[in-house]
C-alpha cells in the first residue's frame, strides 16, 4: 500500500518529532516545518496529501499559511491548537481547515482523525473508490493497484500521479495540472519529472510499455488514463 505524505507544521521541536514518530508508526511518511514560511516552501515542493497544522507559529502564523495553501491545494488540513475558543475553531473551518483538535490530545484520536480526513479526500477525487482500466484495478480508498488480480507495488509519488489521472474519468490532464497536483506549484516547470514517472507507471502497469493501452499521451498537451465505462 502506497501511503500518503503528511506535512507536520509545529514550532515545538519535541512535539513535532513526537507527531512524526506517531504518524510513521502508522505507515505514513512525514516531513516537518517549524514556521509558516518553511511550511509554505515544503508544501509547494512536496505537495503533501495531508497537513497537521499548529496555529501559534513564528512569522507567518497557521491561519495565514492555511489561506495560502487553500489558494492552490485541496489537501485536508487538521488544525492542532491549544486555543479553546469556539469562534476560533469556526473561523479556521470556514478558512478551509477540515478538522480541529485541541491540545492535549491522544495519539489514537489523532490517527483516527487522519484516517477519516484521507478517506474523505479520496472519495472526493472519484465517484467510485474502484476504478478499472482493462485488467488494471485501482482502489482509491485503500491506495492499492492490481493488474490481472496481482497487486503491483507503487511508490507514493507513482500512486499520486495515477490517482490524479484516474480521478479525471478518462479526460486528459495537462502537464501543468499534473505537475501542480502531484509535485506542487513549486515544480511547474519540471516536466522531466512527469516524463520519468509516467515511464515508471507504464513499465509497471502496461502489458507492453512500448504500446500502451492504459496511459495515453496527448502530444504537447498531457496524459489520460483509459477507464472502463
Amino acid at each position: 500500500m502506497s501511503q500518503p505524505l503528511i506535512l507536520i507544521v509545529e514550532d515545538d521541536g519535541a512535539l513535532r518529532r513526537f507527531l512524526g514518530g506517531s504518524m510513521q508508526k502508522q505507515g505514513y511518511p512525514t516531513i516537518g516545518a517549524a514556521s509558516g514560511e518553511e511550511a509554505e516552501l515544503l508544501a509547494k515542493t512536496h505537495n503533501p496529501e495531508l497537513v497537521l497544522l499548529d496555529l501559534g507559529l513564528p512569522g507567518m502564523d497557521g491561519a495565514e499559511f492555511l489561506k495560502s495553501l487553500r489558494s492552490w491545494s485541496k489537501a485536508p488540513v487538521i488544525v492542532l491548537s491549544a486555543r479553546h475558543h469556539e469562534a476560533e475553531k469556526v473561523k479556521l473551518l470556514d478558512c478551509g481547515a477540515d478538522d480541529y483538535l485541541t491540545k492535549p490530545f491522544g495519539a489514537m484520536e489523532l490517527s483516527a482523525r487522519v484516517r477519516v480526513a484521507l478517506r474523505h479526500a479520496l472519495q472526493k477525487k472519484a465517484e467510485s473508490p474502484i476504478i478499472k482500466s482493462g485488467a488494471m484495478q485501482i482502489d482509491m480508498e485503500y491506495r492499492t493497484v492490481t493488474q490481472n488480480g496481482e497487486e503491483v507495488k507503487l511508490t507514493p509519488l507513482e500512486f499520486k500521479l495515477l490517482a490524479a489521472l484516474a480521478a479525471r474519468g478518462g479526460k486528459v490532464a495537462t502537464h501543468h495540472q499534473l505537475l501542480n497536483e502531484v509535485w506542487g506549484p513549486g515544480q511547474n516547470g519540471q516536466t522531466h519529472y512527469l516524463h520519468i514517472y509516467m515511464k515508471n507507471l507504464r513499465h509497471k502497469l502496461e502489458p507492453d510499455p512500448t504500446r500502451p493501452v492504459h496511459f495515453m499521451t496527448d502530444v504537447g498537451v498531457g496524459y489520460r488514463l483509459n477507464v472502463d465505462n
